[in-house]
Order: structure tokens, then C-alpha cells, then sequence
């Protein structure tokens, strides 16, 4: 019972981390277009956040049984994941870099459970198939699909949608005024920041939902609440009928959509420099083109259940509306670090949560 609530509180603390490590995702632009102060920004972001954490759970289930086998999987296992992601997290945070909050949780999950199953790579699920029992329709789940192929696509994506936004704002308001289009963009940048700060939400409040869901799931298997008084029921889980994923239940959703509403609320202003200033020079219709874009293909992912990130879906959005501006605008040497942290991050979180793992079983803490 003591280590299920430790992974509770682990859980918890990454996701208060990624509140504030990721707010500069939903917020960057809004601030540095000058259309919102920083705190004015911050609240906005916490308040649509915490909305968007409670809409739905897609994302949460793949996370909770669509990434790695739940054989190989324990409370420790968890403990050395979220660790993993923790760490990774705050490197980059330090160094003003937004690399992603939802991939250094993947890697994390996936390094510990390679290390939990003594090197065995099976535990990691590349690529599953499942038929849904009422249509009968195909569904491609596992690491590959919900991971790899967004991890790639979704900047790819990212960058072509903002080029497209702006490119068509640029036709549309060619003979327009500059202080006009600063004005009435000024006002729709709230509405886009908001929607911004609802997928962000949406997507990455998500994980954490599904992490606390796994660990719940795990300590129920292993009789962790066996014997404990009724009212401690809601801590028990059990998979769905046919061996389906749980449902996430609403207090999980509501704690950790406050949390991350929490860590909203204490910023991330490395971040924001870093994204709405030393990239590009926006103004407010570049800053509205770009969460627009970003936020739309959140939206959508999330829904579908797929782990996309939320730092790739506004940086290489941010990049393309540069791009539709002028290549010159687009600061090159920025960009690259940027890059390099999003390659690394995966194998570098899952490296970490790999070698606790190794650490506990050599300690005799996890087997």
C-alpha cells in the first residue's frame, strides 16, 4: 500500500512538473506577442488546462496498456519510469530547451520495464492489433503506432500547417493595415491561446491519468488493498470485461488535472524565452496561426489516443509560421539544439529509468 501511494505521489509530482516545464508550450506566443502579461497568460493556461484534463481519456489508456506488457511491469517499475522522466525534465527545463514532457514518460516507461524484465525487449509493445468487438474494425496500438510514427509525423505536420495558416493569412489580409491586423489579432489570440492551453490539457494531463491508472491496476493484481476497509474500494482496479484497458476513474482525473493546473500556475519562464522570442520575432497573427495549428493537431491526436507531443506540435508550428514569413526569420542555431534535445530524449529518459531499475533489482528492492 505504501509504495502504490509513493507512485501516486511520484506521479503527481511529474505531472506538477510538466505543468509548469509545458506551460510555456500553450503560453509562449501569447506572451512574447505582448497581447497577455506573463501572470494574465498563466492564469488563462491553468484555468484552460484544467478543462482539458478532464475531456476524455484516450490517451490515458494507451498509457496505461498500450506501450509496454503488464507482466514485466510493477509499482518499482513505475517508480524508476517517472524518475526517469522527472530527470530528463528538469535538465532541459534548466537549460531552457522544451523537449517533451510526454516522451521522456514514455522512454522512462519503456527503459524500466526492458530493466524489469532483465533485458527482455518483448516487454516493450512495438506493434499490436486489435479488433474491436462491436465493429469489427482493426486498431493498430503499441509503441510504434501511438509513439514512433506521431513522434515523426506530428512535427512534420506541425511545421507544413503553420507555413499553410500563414501563407493564408498573408493572402487574405495582404491590404489590410498592420495596426488593424495587430488589433483584431490581438483579440483572437486570447481565443487561440485558450483552445492552445485546452489541447495541452487534453494531451498531456492524460499520461499521468494513465500512469496512477497502471499502478492502481498493478497493486489490485498483486493484492496491495487486500483486507483494507470499504470505503479505500475506489483505490481498487480491475481490467475491463474481454481484458480490456480500465477505465480511468474521475478522482484520478481531477487530481491530476489540479495538479497540472498547480504547476501552471508556477511557469516556466526559460522556456517561454526560448520559444517565443529566440526562434522567431512573432506578432500577434503570427502567434494566433501558430496555437491554432498546434492546438488542432493536438486536439485530434488526442482523441485518437496517440502520445503526441505537445512541445513538437507548437515549436515546429512556431517554425512554419516563420518560415511563411521569411527563412531568415527562423534562427537556425536555436532551432538545432531544439532538435537534438527531441532525439535524445527518448533513449536519454528511458536510459535513466533503465539503470534505477537495474539499481533497485541490485538492491534487492525490485525483483
Amino acid at each position: 500500500m505504501t509504495l502504490v501511494l509513493t507512485v501516486i505521489f511520484i506521479a503527481l509530482v511529474f505531472e506538477y512538473i510538466n505543468g509548469f516545464h509545458d506551460t510555456a508550450n500553450s503560453i509562449a506566443t501569447v506572451v512574447s506577442t505582448k497581447v497577455l502579461t506573463a501572470r494574465q497568460a498563466i492564469l488563462l493556461a491553468a484555468a484552460t488546462n484544467l478543462f482539458g484534463a478532464l475531456v476524455g481519456h484516450a490517451v490515458a489508456k494507451t498509457v496505461s496498456s498500450g506501450l509496454v506488457d503488464a507482466q514485466f511491469v510493477s509499482n518499482q517499475t513505475i517508480v524508476c519510469a517517472l524518475l526517469g522522466g522527472i530527470v530528463w525534465n528538469l535538465i532541459t527545463w534548466w537549460f531552457g530547451l522544451p523537449s517533451s514532457s510526454t516522451h521522456a514518460l514514455v522512454g522512462g516507461l519503456c527503459g524500466a520495464a526492458v530493466a524489469s524484465a532483465h533485458g527482455n525487449w518483448k516487454a516493450i509493445l512495438w506493434s499490436v492489433e486489435k479488433v474491436d468487438k462491436v465493429t469489427g474494425a482493426v486498431k493498430h496500438e503499441g509503441v510504434l503506432h501511438k509513439v514512433i510514427i506521431p513522434m515523426v509525423s506530428s512535427p512534420l505536420i506541425g511545421f507544413a500547417g503553420g507555413f499553410l495558416v500563414m501563407a493564408l493569412l498573408y493572402l487574405v489580409l495582404k491590404n489590410r493595415r498592420p495596426h488593424w491586423v495587430t488589433k483584431v489579432f490581438g483579440k483572437l489570440q486570447l481565443v487561440s491561446a485558450a483552445y492552445m492551453g485546452f489541447a495541452h490539457g487534453l494531451a498531456d494531463a492524460q499520461k499521468t491519468m494513465g500512469i496512477i491508472t497502471l499502478s492502481l491496476l498493478t497493486g489490485t493484481t498483486a493484492g496491495a488493498f487486500d483486507g483494507f476497509p470499504a470505503w479505500l474500494d475506489f483505490l481498487k482496479l480491475s481490467p475491463a470485461a474481454g481484458g480490456g484497458a480500465p477505465d480511468v476513474p474521475t478522482w484520478i482525473k481531477i487530481v491530476c488535472a489540479l495538479t497540472m493546473a498547480a504547476g501552471t500556475a508556477a511557469g516556466g519562464w526559460r522556456i517561454i524565452r526560448t520559444m517565443g522570442h529566440k526562434m522567431v520575432k512573432l506578432q500577434p497573427v503570427h502567434g494566433f496561426a501558430a496555437e491554432f495549428t498546434a492546438a488542432t493537431l493536438l486536439a485530434v491526436t488526442g482523441s485518437l489516443g496517440m502520445t503526441v507531443s505537445t512541445t513538437h506540435s507548437i515549436t515546429t508550428a512556431i517554425m512554419g509560421v516563420g518560415a511563411a514569413k521569411r527563412w531568415s526569420a527562423l534562427k537556425f542555431g536555436v532551432i538545432e539544439r531544439i532538435i537534438w534535445a527531441w532525439i535524445f530524449t527518448l533513449p536519454a529518459a528511458g536510459g535513466v529509468a533503465y539503470l534505477l531499475m537495474r539499481l533497485a533489482q541490485g538492491m534487492d528492492w525490485a525483483k
